[in-house]
This record gives structure tokens, C-alpha cells and sequence, in this order.
């Protein structure tokens, strides 16, 4: 029973994600400021996610899956999959060719969706059940990954604006509490369909507190409206809270990533940035180092 559990909801352990073992049904929300490499881990994941586990002999470690990207910051860049996807082809064999058709296979199990507004984010929620359901018939695999880059890019639009939807005044308008409600809900109802693994970055601004190395913890810095529901998590978080609750309380996992003071050289004239990555729900009291290189993330010891 563990094996067939194992091999049809395998659990992601890759860097710098690999201290919590993530299966489908866990929402993860990876946080950070601005250039902080979340949306590199979510194409490192997606890459795994793609790859298969063998072919023509080689293995490749891959979970052989579909990966559902939604881009709300429309400043995904495809050529960066492809690059990362072409070292993880190239690297097992030992050989600068890839195999063409291995890659055009894997990115035919990447599903990219792009949302400009709320609007549009809600509308893709709605129907994503059908194109799910059809890609997994001609690709008789089924999903593992639902990506969301980022998920409040909306959030201060939506909070001085009020939607009036068609069907004049008997219909309910959306607010920006009802649009998240409905995407928590379509989210839910997706995940008794389609289960997956839900990954969602969130861009935020770090306090005074947090700089540097050290992590000093400030209550002040605490939004009672998001972190309050969360009762198993009695750490303060280290930036301020802006998602509204509903959201908050749908999380089930939390790291926290940021750049770090530190540089790795590579050549006498170029250095690779450092980053920090750290576990927030649930706590775990140990950071991990990263850098990011041509093939992906890798941890530094």
C-alpha cells in the first residue's frame, strides 16, 4: 500500500524545498522580497515535475507529471524552463546533444496560463477543470503541480476597486475579501477532482528587523488579520501581512527565501548570489543556503 501511495502521489524533495517532504493536498506559499529567486524554485520544481523517470535507459528521476503555471506577474521567462530543462536532459548522459524528442515531450507537460486582473484569474479557476481533465486524456498522465506566480500582484488594485459583474444589481459585487474567497474555493474544489500539490509565490517587504544574517522576531510587525488563524503557527512573522485571512488559513506550508550578504565565485571576474531559504510553517530553526546556477538551484554547504 505505501509503494502504490508513493508512486502515485510521490512527494517533492528538491532544494531548497527538501527539509519538509511536500505531497499533493499541502498549499505552499514561498515568500520573499523582489529578486529573490522564488520563481526559480517554482521552475526548478516544474522541471522535476516534467522530467520522466527513465528514458531510453537513462534515468532521469523525474515524477513524469503535468505542471499547471498560472502567471499573474507576466513576467515569466520560457526561455529560462527551457535552458534548465536542457541541463537536466544533457547532464545524465554525459553528452552536449540533447534528445530532442525527450524535450519536446517534457514541455508538452507544461501548461502555461497568463491572467492580467483578478477577473481573468477567476474566470481561468472556473474552467481549469475541463482543460485539466482533456490535457490528462491526451496525455495520459495527470497533474502534479499548480503554480501561481505571484499570488497578490491584484492585491492593491482590488482593494480600491469594487467589480460589478453583469446581471445588474442582483448579483453579488466582488470585493477584494469575495475574490479571494472564490479563488480558495475553486482551489478547493479543484483539489478533490485533480489532486496536486498547490505552490504560490508572494512578493513582500522585509522589516528593519530582519536584515542581515540574523533573524530578530517583532511583534509589530504582525497583522492580526492573517496570522491569527493560523493557531498551530505561534511564530511572529519577520514582514507584514497583507493577504486577507481566507488565504492565510488555506496555506499549509510557509518558507520564507531572501537574498543573503554572500557571493560564491565561479570565474576570476564572475560570482553567483547567495540565498537564504527558511522554513516559517511549519518553523524549523535552520537556514539553507542556495545559489543558482545554468542547471538549476544548488544547495551550498
Amino acid at each position: 500500500m505505501l509503494g502504490r501511495v508513493a508512486t502515485e502521489r510521490p512527494f517533492l524533495l528538491l532544494p531548497p524545498l527538501h527539509r519538509v517532504p511536500l505531497r499533493v493536498g499541502n498549499v505552499v506559499e514561498l515568500v520573499g522580497p523582489s529578486a529573490s529567486a522564488k520563481t526559480h524554485i517554482l521552475i526548478q520544481a516544474a522541471v522535476n515535475c516534467i522530467l520522466p523517470k527513465e528514458w531510453n535507459g537513462v534515468h532521469y528521476g523525474g515524477l513524469e507529471r503535468l505542471v499547471m503555471f498560472i502567471d499573474l506577474d507576466c513576467r515569466f521567462d520560457i526561455l529560462r524552463l527551457s535552458e534548465i530543462l536542457k541541463h537536466q536532459i544533457t547532464e545524465p548522459n554525459g553528452s552536449m546533444y540533447y534528445d530532442e524528442e525527450l524535450y519536446a515531450l517534457c514541455m508538452r507537460r507544461f501548461l502555461y496560463v497568463r491572467c492580467y486582473d483578478s477577473l481573468e484569474f477567476l474566470a481561468t479557476l472556473k474552467t481549469l477543470h475541463y482543460r485539466l481533465q482533456k490535457e490528462k486524456e491526451v496525455h495520459h498522465v495527470g497533474i502534479q503541480l499548480l503554480m501561481i506566480d505571484s499570488i497578490g500582484p491584484f492585491h492593491w488594485v482590488d482593494r480600491g476597486s469594487t467589480f460589478f459583474p453583469l446581471g445588474g444589481n442582483k448579483r453579488k459585487c466582488l470585493s477584494l475579501q469575495s475574490v479571494f474567497d472564490a479563488v480558495v474555493q475553486d482551489i478547493k474544489k479543484l483539489l478533490l477532482v485533480h489532486p496536486m500539490l498547490v505552490m504560490a509565490t508572494k512578493e513582500i517587504i522585509l522589516g528593519n528587523a530582519y536584515g542581515g544574517d540574523e533573524v530578530k522576531q517583532n511583534k509589530s510587525l504582525l497583522d492580526a488579520s492573517g496570522l491569527r488563524n493560523l493557531a498551530s503557527n505561534t511564530q511572529q512573522l519577520p514582514y507584514r501581512e497583507y493577504m486577507p485571512s481566507v488565504w492565510q488559513s488555506f496555506v499549509t506550508h510557509k518558507i520564507l527565501v531572501r537574498a543573503s550578504d554572500d557571493h560564491m565565485p565561479i570565474r576570476h571576474y564572475e560570482e553567483h548570489s547567495v540565498y537564504l531559504s527558511e522554513w516559517l510553517l511549519p518553523s524549523i530553526s535552520f537556514r539553507d543556503k542556495f545559489t543558482v546556477k545554468d542547471a538549476g538551484i544548488v544547495i551550498v554547504t
